[in-house]
């Protein structure tokens, strides 16, 4: 009466086997949800878009990112994603040249002699291999207009 039959362990251990499989799948599931490149992209097409001189930022919580003239990828913990920009080109900035100083917010007309080294520096920055940034904790965008030179600027 108190013996245990011989079919009740092999279901205790086969049950055992089946819970330790599901802690495993349960573990090895993603944990990093992708970051939101869609909402990125929305803010650089806002200051894009707009018909004044215009500048925001987006929180980017520190993921990577890599930017060309018409789409952005954003990485963190493994998740990746992607998006369009809806009015472009761009001009993507790469950190420690002159366009980055007017992206960081000096005026277009301190920095540059005229607005044709202006439209210069805007074609050859959009004509190189794609920018990307690690760690990026925000994107900078700034819509400048200056004599008749028009730009939408965007960097991490």
């Amino acid at each position: 009466m108190f013996d245990v039959p011989i079919d009740s362990i092999a279901a205790w251990v086969g049950l055992a086997l089946a819970g330790v499989v599901l802690v495993g799948v349960a573990l090895a599931l993603p944990t990093a949800t992708p970051p939101d490149a869609a909402a990125a992209a929305d803010t650089v097409d806002a200051v894009a878009a707009s018909p004044h001189a215009a500048t925001a930022d987006h929180p980017l919580h520190g993921a990577t990112v890599r930017l060309d003239s018409r789409r952005l990828t954003l990485v963190r913990s493994g998740a990746r994603a992607h998006a369009t920009f809806a009015y472009g080109p761009v001009t993507p900035v790469t950190p420690g040249t002159r366009l980055a100083r007017v992206l960081a917010g000096r005026p277009a007309e301190a920095v540059f002699e005229s607005a044709r080294s202006l439209a210069r520096a805007t074609a050859a920055a959009r004509e190189r291999a794609p920018v990307v940034s690690t760690a990026a904790d925000r994107l900078l965008v700034r819509h400048v207009r200056w004599r008749g030179v028009d730009v939408t600027l965007v960097g991490a």
